[in-house]
């Protein structure tokens, strides 16, 4: 077993750093959210008009479904602002949505029919960049079942300025024939290797998907008991979502995807696309009347069909690939992907939340981070455990090639988190990342206050975790409509949508190529 625990050995902040490091950090968040009916049955209707086209406009989009919503924010100077344009654009959706229809607050969908086909694909118009999002969106449903893609999870997304690069390179002789691109990647994934090595924390305080909707695991294979007539859960679980149930698949775990330099991760990813896979061919490119129904039969149909906590992220321009637009110019910033919807925040996180991330991307960031290998099996075991039994009283993981308690192995990371939560406090003002650690600090100690646990608990007090959802889901409707935007306010997120709209129409008007042509080309 090689040595798990190797990069946090002894942890110090650089003595070069102080708060003023930190002018440039940027943060965005990626949420996504079902439209169920009043009944909680899945939304059935189009994407509202109201909110626009969302094949163009920038911060109201959908994700696999036509009823799964997926609202962006723009990257923020501060994680309140963030938090304030996400609710801000739950505010538009409840003003844009048909009477009745409510945003599902859990990670889980439940009330989906036993059908597959009674789960929209997300219609992107006639477009060939439209038909091909649908197309991918197909591919992953006959891969995978579309019950899969109504699995709705929260993006964290991070950068820091260049002057915390610039003087880390400045103060590393060995750094000086580097650009600081060059730095930046190496830095940046750095803070990803460490990140994967530390997600079982992540699960543990923040993981809200300990149960599943029966319409979920119908006829699955799986291993959960029942917490009453209408509700399955493992008693002791953290994040189903992020176990073998959810965003996990056979065909993937086999992938060597490295993080250790860029051109390896960018070819590993590019080999997975262009790699066929025996099951998917089988499926067909083509139905019987010549239809597409996937982009390819390879591993991957895109780069976004990998499933991975983490992943280094730049933004690409137009016709550019995600592997391309990191090979041109860097990694630009870091997109946290192992977070559950949080069903007691109306918006889906809570400032504290999002204040530990970001304390423990720094921790990530500055800590030794050796090459992460295959070899480092641990990682996959102790993912395992954490989701499936993370709240057990005395669980173990393994750390350094020895059993340790999750507890301990918790609370020693969260020591040290402190001194850099004090430097964002002293950078930000306020106390909101010193206290986000310490309430986090109590949750490792305290299993019964993780929310997972107040899932379960609250599911059993309810009647079925459904109950629970929807009771959280009315609340949240009512609240957020009582909220209103400034005029300004309203009257650009109105000039947004109307102008995505617009913008559509033009995409359409101007494309001559045949779909099957322009789909040849891109295979």
């Amino acid at each position: 077993m090689s040595n798990f625990a190797s990069s946090f050995v002894n942890f110090d902040i650089p003595n070069w750093f102080d708060s003023q490091h930190l002018t440039g950090m940027l943060r965005g968040i990626e949420k996504e959210g079902l439209r169920v009916k009043p009944d909680g049955f899945l939304a059935q209707t189009p994407h509202p008009a109201k909110l626009g086209s969302k094949l163009t406009h920038p911060f109201i989009t959908t994700d696999y479904s036509e009823s799964l919503l997926e609202l962006i924010t723009e990257p923020k100077a501060s994680p309140k602002e963030t938090l304030n344009m996400l609710r801000q654009l739950h505010v538009l959706v409840y003003q844009g949505m048909p009477e009745g229809e409510l945003m599902w607050p859990l990670s889980m969908p439940c009330m989906l029919s036993s059908k597959d086909e009674d789960i929209p694909l997300a219609d992107y118009g006639s477009s060939n960049t439209g038909k091909l999002k649908t197309l991918y969106r197909s591919g992953l449903g006959i891969r995978y079942g579309r019950r899969m893609q109504t699995i709705a999870g929260l993006h964290y997304n991070l950068s820091f300025g260049d002057t915390l690069f610039e003087t880390w390179q400045a103060q590393t002789p060995t750094a000086q024939e580097q650009t600081l691109t060059e730095f930046k990647n190496e830095k940046y994934l750095g803070l990803i290797r460490n990140f994967k090595r530390l997600t079982s924390i992540v699960l543990y305080l923040l993981g809200a998907s300990p149960s599943v909707c029966p319409c979920f695991v119908a006829g699955r294979e799986h291993d959960l008991e029942l917490l009453n007539d209408s509700t399955y859960y493992k008693p002791t679980a953290t994040s189903l979502r992020m176990g073998k149930l959810g965003y996990t698949n056979s065909v993937q775990e086999q992938l060597d995807i490295r993080y250790n330099y860029l051109p390896e991760y960018v070819a590993g990813l590019r080999r997975a696309i262009q790699t066929p896979h025996e099951s998917f061919a089988k499926l067909g490119l083509e139905d019987e009347d010549g239809n597409p129904i996937q982009i390819n039969n390879h591993i991957l149909q895109i780069e976004n069909e990998y499933y991975s906590p983490i992943r280094p992220k730049q933004i690409a321009m137009s016709g550019e690939t995600p592997t391309e637009a990191l090979e041109r110019r860097g990694i630009a910033y870091v997109e946290f992907r192992a977070i559950d919807l949080d069903p007691y925040s109306d918006v889906g996180i809570r400032l504290s939340s999002a204040c530990f991330l970001e304390v423990m991307a720094l921790y990530c960031l500055f800590s030794d981070s050796p090459d992460l290998l295959p070899e480092e099996e641990a990682l996959a075991i102790n993912l395992e455990r954490v989701v499936n039994e993370g709240r057990r009283e005395g669980l173990h993981i393994i750390n350094n090639g020895q059993e340790q308690s999750l507890e301990g192995w918790m609370l020693i990371h969260l020591e040290r988190m402190q001194p850099l939560a004090a430097l964002l406090d002293a950078h930000y003002g306020g106390n909101d990342y010193r206290a986000a650690v310490a309430l986090m600090q109590g949750k490792a100690g305290h299993s019964e206050s993780t929310i997972s646990a107040q899932v379960n608990s609250d599911s059993k007090r309810l009647g079925s975790l459904w109950q629970l959802g929807f009771t959280l889901a009315q609340q949240h409707r009512e609240s957020l409509l009582q909220q209103t935007l400034s005029p300004n306010t309203q009257a650009k997120y109105e000039v947004l949508a109307e102008k995505s709209i617009l913008q559509q129409a033009e995409i359409e008007k101007s494309e001559t190529e045949d779909f099957m042509d322009f789909l040849q080309q891109y295979r």
